[in-house]
């Protein structure tokens, strides 16, 4: 009877085990019936005040969003239901943004990929009580850029996100507008949000599924809040602005077709010179811009396929690697409006060499926290001097993927596992990927300005990792100078 319980007992472990396997699995290609025109977030129109400051005004809100026909889900959005509107500036404009909370507890709005001051970055110590207001304001002082903004309370960013807190915030500069490439907005650039939903009913069910320790997987995308949409295209050439708005899945974009396209631009702006390629990999937080070919009548899907870099079978098969999703099919009209060729170069680079480091830091990638310290509000991990340059070592031996993220700079990837970065990796970064196994050598310039009381962060952009405590603080201080203590987080 022993004997007969323990292979019971076996089987229905086995059988558990084979359909946990089999059922983690998920793809929507082939699927998706693209059945709705692609939602484009509208541009934001600010006030412009006589010195030129571009004011623009941004209320948190809830709301109920239709993105099944007859179901109302419940979300959150910045001047509506849900995302929010495109805000554009150009380089040596002044910004200020008025940022109301009109939710029932506090938040946060931080301008991710954007150079500004400690104190207007938006982290976790800029809260916004419920029915405060926050207005921060800088320089734009970078090159044009995708950039985007999303919320950053302590321990509930993931949330927030998740519920529908996010907006693009595009920079322009004089350098880029000369180029001859794809730039109206809406109609041969295209901003395209991508994010993985799953539904409990009306709801959008933000729970882990068993063995995700990445945190939040769903079973479909979105693109701007469109599911299975599609965009008519009038153009020979399209500029897709690829953002990663999801709060722990990693996607490798691509063609249904395998068709080549050109790399343009990474989180921090234009590259160099194109980069000719059939995939981009891109973790949560990271942004692309890619330009296609298009031939007039036909359709093309863009896809996310699987990937081999989670670590071993296990972490690739429960944590999104095996995954692919039909994600936005692009169909040409009859007849296309020609497009100028692309450029073979676009702009010279401005980001720091490693040469130039002055010291360098180590960060070691662990559920446990970076360099096995969990988050706290009032330490300071590390103190950097304004002006200078220094390499920082990450680390990912967590045997699960990660990815590591620096407010305030874009940085150089230099090495990848000792040797050259990858194109992908050649451009103004903030965000990268790395996957269990990897180590990378960032160079970062702190150009300030300093502040030895306000913190920047740096963390896994893995939404559920940071909110667990994957994330450090860095100030940047004059030469000589000793950290302060930061300021209080509890609400303007």
């Amino acid at each position: 009877m022993l004997g007969s319980l323990v292979v019971t007992v076996a089987l229905a472990l086995g059988a558990l085990l084979a359909w946990l396997w089999t059922d983690a699995k998920v793809s929507t290609v082939g699927r998706a019936p693209f059945d709705r025109a692609l939602a484009i977030p509208p541009l934001a129109e600010p006030t412009v005040e006589k010195d030129g400051t571009r004011v623009f005004t941004l209320r948190m809100q809830r709301g109920r969003t239709e993105f099944r026909d007859g179901v109302g889900t419940p979300t959150w959005g910045f001047n509506g239901s849900y995302l929010g509107p495109t805000l554009r500036a150009k380089r040596g404009e002044k910004v200020r943004v008025r940022v109301t909370n009109g939710l029932d507890e506090a938040s946060t709005v931080h301008w991710h990929g954007m150079h500004l001051p400690a104190r207007m970055d938006g982290g976790p110590h800029q809260m916004i009580a419920p029915g405060a207001t926050w207005i921060p304001h800088w320089t734009v002082d970078q090159p044009a850029a995708t950039l985007w903004y999303h919320p950053h309370p302590h321990g509930r960013t993931e949330d927030h996100v998740r519920r529908g807190l996010a907006g693009l915030f595009l920079l322009d500069d004089e350098t880029s507008a000369r180029l001859p490439l794809p730039k109206r907005y809406g109609v041969d650039d295209l901003p395209v949000i991508v994010q993985d939903v799953r539904f409990d009913g009306p709801r959008l069910a933000g729970d882990r599924g068993l063995m995700q320790n990445v945190g939040f997987l769903g079973d479909r995308t979105m693109v701007n809040g469109t599911l299975r949409p599609y965009r008519r295209i009038h153009d020979e050439l399209i500029r897709l602005r690829l953002l990663n708005a999801s709060t722990s899945r990693t996607y490798a974009f691509g063609f249904s077709d395998d068709r080549a396209f050109s790399l343009i631009g990474t989180d921090g702006g234009l590259l160099e010179r194109p980069a000719v390629m059939d995939r981009v990999q891109l973790s949560p937080g990271e942004r692309a811009e890619i330009v296609v070919r298009m031939t007039a009548g036909e359709r093309v899907v863009l896809r996310s396929f699987p990937q081999k870099n989670y670590g071993d079978r296990w972490q690739q098969r429960f944590n999104g690697g095996d995954d692919s999703f039909d994600v936005l099919q692009l169909r040409a009209d009859g007849r296309l409006r020609p497009s100028p060729d692309l450029p073979a170069t676009l702009v010279p680079s401005e980001l720091p060499d490693a040469e130039q480091a002055v010291r360098g830091r180590y960060f070691d990638l662990k559920r446990s926290g970076i360099n096995d310290r969990p988050m706290k509000m009032e330490r300071i991990d590390e103190v950097v001097t304004r002006g200078t340059t220094e390499v920082w070592t990450v680390r990912n031996t967590n045997g699960m993927p990660h990815n590591f993220h620096v407010h305030d700079v874009q940085f150089r990837v230099v090495e990848v596992n000792g040797k050259a970065p990858p194109p992908p990796l050649r451009g103004p970064k903030d965000t990268v990927f790395v996957p269990h196994g990897t180590t990378m050598k960032l160079a970062l310039r702190f150009t300030g300005p300093a502040d030895p009381d306000t913190p920047y962060m740096y963390h896994c952009h893995m939404l559920y990792h940071e909110d667990t405590g994957m994330m450090g603080q860095f100030v940047v201080v004059e030469k000589g100078q000793p950290a302060g203590t930061p300021r209080g987080h509890t609400g303007h």
